[in-house]
């Protein structure tokens, strides 16, 4: 778990009688941003006539993307990695259901979430202790942790208990406005905070021709937000987005001109991808000089060749690059917050940085020695 990029939200609908009232409760999580729906087995695949959300539920029955399976004793861990392995063979995920009542069942729950896809926690007064414990658990072995709820206010609890909070939450809720409330609120809750910091630019040259990539996205952007690219994994840049009207160009508001196709660009689950592997439904991170984050859909990357200027830079001993289209119009983060053009650069200025991990594999951050120049 980590504290950045989206949360995880689930809504069961079981509560509702007839299918029609279920449907109210499908769109309703649908229109709330919610990643899945918990229905019986037999409503599986009249939830995708309501519109496309994954389906979870208690069988692995036609449209069911998750089996969600109640731990009835723990016992029945001997036989979890049998049925997980046989739901991955099929293409589906598992979450494990534990109600936690006491330290058994609490490491109960941390040994499911280490082999199920998805542990989900349940009980009356885990909310507290019992719940803190297995974040930390957790969060230093990689498994996902949703906690059940009954409203909007018991969402927000578990989502910030020890500020990393759930990886995510399952409403069982009474009625659909409780489902808004509680798609707002874990809306808000998934904006987390990344470290920038200053660094001081020692090079900018003119670097020739090359493929650069903008990276478009489904929202409007505002002033002082960009992404975070680099052509080091161990530290990339705040590159503004082009919110800015010119005398050269009208803004794109939903646009980061991010630079030359092999750069890496930081993603809402701390990996990586290089520009050039960006496609239309990727998420992105998005970081405003404050080092608030937020994750939004790319739309579109359009790839053009173009000058480049090459930006070498030294922050905490430190020396990063990165490479961007040569142009007024493109811009990176100064120490003071504001935009400020690559043509008018220069050395010993300040530009905002974020500093990471030096080693990646396929995008994820190891621990080795790599070297990279």
């Amino acid at each position: 778990m980590n504290g950045l990029g989206r949360k995880i939200f689930w809504v069961r609908v079981n509560r509702a009688g007839s299918w029609e009232d279920k449907r109210k409760f499908v769109l309703a999580a649908i229109e709330a941003g919610a990643n899945a729906v918990v229905v019986p087995p037999p409503d599986a695949e009249r939830v995708r006539e309501a519109g496309f959300v994954e389906v979870v539920s208690e069988d692995p029955a036609p449209g069911v993307g998750v089996v969600m399976k109640k731990l009835g004793s723990t016992q029945e861990l001997g036989g979890l990695p049998s049925l997980v392995g046989r739901l991955r063979g099929e293409g589906r995920k598992t979450a494990i259901v534990v109600e936690v009542v006491d330290k058994e069942t609490e490491r109960a729950a941390v040994r499911a979430g280490e082999i199920a896809d998805f542990v989900v926690v349940a009980g009356k007064d885990w909310k507290i202790i019992p719940l803190e414990n297995i974040i930390a658990e957790l969060h230093q072995r990689g498994g996902k942790l949703l906690a059940v709820v009954e409203s909007a206010e018991e969402a927000r609890v578990v989502l910030e208990t020890l500020e990393v909070g759930t990886d995510g939450v399952l409403l069982d809720p009474e009625g659909v406005d409780e489902i808004r409330k509680t798609g707002e609120i874990v809306s808000k809750i998934s904006i987390g905070k990344i470290e920038l910091v200053p660094a001081k630019v020692l090079k900018v040259k003119a670097a020739g021709i090359g493929d650069r990539a903008c990276v478009d996205t489904c929202s409007i952007l505002k002033e002082g937000e960009g992404m975070l690219v680099g052509s080091q994994a161990e530290g990339m840049f705040l590159v503004h987005s082009e919110t800015l009207n010119t005398e050269f160009v009208e803004s794109r508001p939903f646009r980061v001109n991010a630079g030359a196709v092999h750069a890496y660009i930081l993603l809402p689950d701390e990996k990586t991808k290089y520009l050039s592997e960006l496609s239309a439904g990727d998420e992105v991170l998005v970081v405003d000089a404050d080092g608030n984050t937020r994750s939004e859909v790319v739309g579109r990357v359009k790839i053009e060749r173009r000058p480049l200027v090459l930006v070498e830079a030294e922050a905490r001993g430190r020396v990063i690059k990165t490479l961007l289209q040569n142009a007024e119009t493109i811009n990176l983060v100064g120490g003071d917050g504001r935009p400020v053009s690559v043509t008018k650069l220069r050395e010993g200025d300040e530009v905002l940085v974020h500093l990471g991990q030096k080693g990646r594999h396929f995008g994820v951050a190891v621990e080795e020695t790599v070297i990279e120049k």
